[in-house]
């Protein structure tokens, strides 16, 4: 573990925060007693997106109804205004 002073903290927090990016645990002293430590953040693997279930929930909204393909015409033409 490495030790850096309050002054180190104050006048040269780059080179800690190199040593924490490269995972290195640094206690930062105060009049040679150690007040706190400073550890590397843990990493976090990314969530994975969940694709949405298309099919379960055509099933749901639908249930077991199946339209032909001229009924879907149809249905599309009257809500667009053609009749």
């Amino acid at each position: 573990m490495k030790t850096a002073s309050i002054r180190d903290m104050r006048h040269d927090f780059n080179r800690v925060l190199a040593w924490v990016n490269n995972g290195e645990e640094v206690a930062i002293t105060k009049h040679r007693r150690t007040v706190a430590r400073l550890l590397p953040a843990a990493a976090r693997k990314p969530a994975d997106p969940q694709m949405p279930d298309i099919a379960a929930r055509l099933k749901k909204v639908f249930g077991g109804k199946v339209i032909s393909d001229q009924a879907l015409v149809a249905i599309l033409d009257e809500n667009r205004g053609a009749y």
